[in-house]
């Protein structure tokens, strides 16, 4: 039987399924090779000369890795001239990337965070790259880069597409279409990727957490709680033995946890009041909350389910708490009683 590749998966879904229009379709297989150059590129590592620090910081103030630039400008030049997007965010970027008037102009919305977990990357730990797709209004000002801002303040239900690369041991590509969620392996003498899971479904009850431990004085009190009855055991309320995962990297943790259950918090931080996370809604939470709750898990902000927040700006943070039903339900009833 012929291998299913990204391309007569994303063809499945448009024709048999009617999931995706052509223009999407056309969209993903756009990022997916982008995804490849920033794999191959990652792969060289000092033989290529991209370690280290670029010198240069972000828009949060981050000092940015020569491979956070790199990975930028490789999503921003493949996806600049197909036809397929109106417009780009970057975590990396102040404001949106406009399709510059030589080239046409389509109807989406690209986001993304171009490399996550770049503070990994000199110690040669997994990291990747998360990008989420939303229509862009009809009639929507896109004269200049800060009038473009509004287009791209949707809540993450209307993400249309949603999907990370994970660049470790393998190249993966998980992927949802609105449709479930699908594991794409790159094959690299083929140069394409190649369906090897369907229907991704995270467990919804887990042992095992992700949460860097050495924040826990800052944590609000339902967290604190929460993780207290994880880590008390089998002889704690929770009546079972856990286990804590912690990579620093949302795309290798998350993928764990969509891989064989678990839950990820990165919950506010009370060192600084005024923010209410550190996480990004629109380039992290908003298209790994919709993976999540399409392999069947759920996702939780402390308030409200991330995927229903009204973003007010560009960059907004957010708490993140999402993976296994059962246990982002528990940590929900903690804050909401």
């Amino acid at each position: 039987m012929a291998q299913r590749t990204l391309a007569r998966y994303l063809t499945e879904a448009q024709h048999d399924k009617g999931c995706i229009p052509a223009n999407l379709k056309f969209l993903i297989e756009v990022v997916s090779r982008a995804c490849q150059a920033i794999s191959i590129a990652i792969g060289k590592g000092g033989l290529g000369g991209v370690l280290g620090e670029a010198g240069s910081d972000n828009v949060q103030g981050e000092a940015q890795k020569k491979l956070d630039v790199l990975s930028n400008e490789m999503l921003i030049e493949a996806n600049e001239w197909g036809g397929h997007l109106a417009g780009m965010a970057s975590e990396e970027m102040d404001l949106p990337h406009l399709v510059p008037h030589r080239f046409p102009k389509g109807e989406y919305l690209l986001t993304f965070d171009p490399l996550d977990g770049s503070s990994n990357i000199d110690v040669n730990v997994s990291i990747g790259t998360i990008f989420s797709v939303l229509k862009c209004p009809e009639g929507a000002d896109l004269s200049t880069p800060e009038a473009a801002q509004a287009a791209f303040l949707h809540p993450g239900t209307a993400q249309v597409a949603a999907g990370y690369a994970v660049y470790g041991p393998t190249t993966l590509l998980v992927l949802s279409v609105g449709d479930g969620v699908a594991v794409f392996t790159l094959d690299r003498e083929q140069g394409q990727f190649v369906l090897t899971q369907e229907d991704v479904q995270i467990p919804a009850d887990t042992k095992e957490f992700a949460i860097n431990m050495s924040n826990q004085r800052f944590w609000e009190a339902p967290v604190q709680r929460y993780v207290d009855e994880m880590v008390a055991g089998k002889t704690g309320p929770l009546g079972k033995d856990y286990n804590m995962r912690w990579v620093a990297s949302m795309v290798a943790d998350v993928h764990r946890i969509m891989t064989r259950g678990g839950i990820f918090m990165y919950p506010k931080d009370l060192r600084d009041p005024n923010k209410p996370g550190k996480l990004r809604l629109m380039y992290e939470a908003n298209p790994m909350s919709l993976l999540v709750e399409q392999a069947g898990g759920k996702s939780f902000d402390a308030t409200q389910r991330i995927l229903d927040i009204q973003p007010t700006d560009l960059h907004q943070r957010c708490a993140v708490m999402l993976g296994s039903a059962n246990e982002v339900q528990r940590v929900s009833d903690r804050h909401l009683t």
